[in-house]
């Protein structure tokens, strides 16, 4: 089946960057913030590679780390501490959150890469300001000049276009397996989606753009031999943890779509060239994405786009994710959860940890996925 190659993408993640690089004899990258233009580091030959934690207990991140930064941003840490990406040749951020930016800075400083390059791009915060767009393209165009200068070569025009031609199509392939959830019986599960998108964030793009074609042609036929049940949405924080997502979709429920930068937020929408700068576009389409709530200000945006998705897919409730001490979420949450109940779905809110306590969790996920039914049946 098709999606054991994602599943094995994303589980021997390390392996396949270190064979990628043997093949290509390329440079790698770790990002930390999927508002990083990965365009432009592929145009240069280079791979970009999410950095995600292990979801494993560690005790290595505490004289780096206030224990009270979030976990995702302490596991993400903790994989460069213990040696995991030891393969890169260099880091960088995008203007993030403050617990993920100490993590890039405490990385940069305690864990070496192999060429030492490290660079944080000034990502503007207020995307809605109408100097966000003159002035991301300025820091795109740095970012150009820098990583030119890290590779040994001009970065041309044909290389941007033929850049953002595949990571185009890598989105667009991605909108149309997410238009399968629509279906009444999805013909695949949300944790078999985790996997692909994922993925996604970890490979070269032309060969997962391969795969998702290979994909498409099998959910034309496919049928799973389980009940849709409850029909989900997720969203919130970073959520790459598949033993949630297998234990919600174990106890009645299948997640339909999500919102959150480890899933569909990361390939929403495309870079439009239109004969325009090449930079200024790619600056456009970052600008423009579904907003982290890091970004979504003044005007909360990301709340319609959220509504609209939630009707698209015909989600029955909603479970909303914080990942511990994260702020820019604990904020969002309680806006989010009255724009759900004005729509009457229902909402179930869990704080993440590097582990998770899966039977907690369960107990809470199956009363939940009952008062929704219970509801359905007045």
């Amino acid at each position: 089946m098709i999606f054991q190659i994602f599943k094995d993408w994303r589980d021997n993640r390390h392996e396949y960057a270190k064979k990628w690089n043997e093949k290509s004899n390329s440079k790698i990258l770790g990002y930390f913030c999927t508002y990083v233009p990965e365009e432009i580091l592929y145009a240069a030959g280079v791979l970009p590679v999410r950095i995600l934690g292990s979801h494993e207990p560690q005790d290595v991140t505490e004289p780096h780390i206030f224990g009270m930064f979030c976990p995702f941003s302490r596991d993400c840490l903790a994989q460069g501490l213990k040696g995991r990406f030891d393969y890169l040749n260099g880091i960088m951020i995008a203007q993030s959150c403050l617990h993920i930016r100490q993590s890039y800075s405490s990385w940069e400083k305690h864990v070496p890469t192999q060429d030492g390059f490290a660079y944080y791009l000034n990502m503007p915060h207020k995307v809605q300001s109408s100097r966000s767009l003159p002035f991301l393209k300025a820091e795109l165009d740095l970012f150009k000049d820098a990583v030119e200068e890290w590779v040994g070569r001009k970065i041309s025009d044909k290389d941007l276009e033929r850049s953002i031609d595949i990571y185009n199509e890598n989105r667009r392939l991605m909108r149309q397996i997410y238009e399968y959830r629509k279906s009444e019986n999805p013909p695949l599960t949300g944790e078999e989606a985790m996997y692909v998108t994922l993925s996604s964030q970890m490979v070269d793009k032309e060969e997962h753009n391969r795969a998702l074609l290979k994909l498409i042609e099998e959910l034309e036929d496919r049928e799973l031999d389980r009940d849709t049940g409850t029909r989900l949405m997720i969203l919130g924080s970073e959520d790459d943890d598949i033993d949630f997502i297998n234990m919600v979709e174990s106890v009645g429920g299948t997640i339909v779509i999500d919102d959150h930068c480890t899933g569909s937020r990361y390939f929403w929408n495309e870079v439009v060239t239109n004969g325009r700068d090449l930079t200024e576009a790619i600056a456009d389409r970052y600008i423009k994405r579904p907003a982290c709530p890091t970004k979504d200000w003044e005007q909360r945006l990301r709340v319609p786009h959220v509504m609209q998705l939630a009707q698209d897919y015909d989600a029955s409730g909603a479970i909303l994710i914080q990942q511990k001490f994260c702020d820019p979420h604990e904020l969002d949450i309680p806006i989010m959860q009255q724009h759900f109940a004005e729509k009457d779905i229902p909402t179930l809110i869990l704080e993440f940890d590097v582990t998770i306590p899966i039977g907690q969790f369960r107990t809470r996920v199956e009363a939940f996925l009952e008062m929704i039914g219970e509801d359905d049946l007045f």
